[in-house]
């Protein structure tokens, strides 16, 4: 499913053959990701709704399209990175695609990624998605961290892997088109139930005579200790025995649930960030699965297929 199971992968500026790029979108990321390619010495023609903006980049060295049709006619790599997937067929309509390499960085869903690229094929072109794993400041900044992960055409991906590598890594995920997507919300989901239980755990202390700059870092060095029990919860889930590896059982940890709202209940703490996942926990063990580790809660949020 993914031929690059290393680290997110950036090809240094001076080996990237200076691809034109055509960018359609000048939004904060799409910004970003114009001067990456100009500083690496791409030739970049960007077109956005807003010309002004688009023309802010023009003092840079990039050439402002009149319009998304200009803008495609003027290469064959297209990048795009608008608001959403509507937009997208907007700013595509009536252009000519044949031939041309859509890559498509806009916010989408999996099956909105499905959608567009056999709507890219019946119009002559290949496609790729991508989803952002960086904010703006993080976009061509060195060891920043931040990577794209990318689904689709495999050909067009190892064609413009060292362009697209500039602005940031690249993570190729499959030939699905949906995948990108689906990666990119996996990861953004499994973040927010962290931030809830950041927020949660800030709440408790709130009224308290505890800096929360001084436990900050011991909740950051928490989680951060924790996180790797995903490696078990993968093996568990390829394996389908949940009881593999167990240290803290189901039935212990609905046990220890009481424990947290109870001191939610005396700290003057709603609980609601956490009893929807506690609720699940109660239904798994009520299902006989005790001895398990909670990620049988995982069959309740997706039974297995057949």
């Amino acid at each position: 499913m993914n031929d690059n199971t290393s680290s997110p992968t950036t090809a240094p500026v001076s080996t990237a053959i200076p691809t034109p790029v055509t960018l359609l979108g000048a939004g904060a990321m799409g910004t970003a990701l114009a001067r990456a390619w100009l500083a690496a010495g791409h030739p970049v023609t960007v077109w956005n709704r807003t010309p002004v903006r688009a023309e802010r980049l023009a003092a840079e060295g990039a050439v402002v399209a009149a319009s998304p049709a200009e803008a495609v006619a003027a290469g064959r790599l297209v990048v795009l990175c608008l608001l959403d997937d509507a937009s997208v067929g907007e700013a595509l309509d009536g252009a000519d695609l044949t031939g041309r390499d859509l890559v498509n960085l806009t916010t989408g869903t999996p099956a909105e990624g499905r959608k567009r690229a056999a709507w890219a094929a019946e119009r002559g072109a290949r496609f790729l998605d991508g989803g952002i794993m960086a904010v703006p400041p993080m976009i061509g900044a060195a060891d920043s961290g931040g990577y794209v992960f990318y689904s689709g055409s495999s050909e067009l991906f190892e064609e413009h892997r060292a362009t697209l590598a500039v602005p940031a890594g690249t993570e190729y995920v499959g030939a699905d088109p949906g995948f990108a997507a689906l990666h990119d919300v996996a990861l953004l989901s499994a973040m927010s139930g962290m931030f809830a239980g950041v927020l949660h755990a800030f709440a408790l202390i709130r009224r308290e005579d505890i800096a929360p700059g001084d436990f900050a870092p011991l909740l950051v060095s928490w989680l951060g200790a924790m996180a790797p029990m995903a490696h078990q919860t993968a093996a568990q889930l390829e394996s389908g025995d949940f009881a593999k590896g167990v240290v803290s059982n189901l039935a212990m940890q609905v046990a220890g649930n009481a424990t947290l709202l109870r001191t939610a209940e005396e700290q003057g703490v709603s609980p609601e960030l956490l009893t929807p996942y506690m609720s699940l926990m109660e239904r798994r063990l009520a299902d006989g699965h005790g001895e398990e580790d909670t990620t049988g809660v995982v069959e309740l949020l997706a039974p297995r297929k057949g």
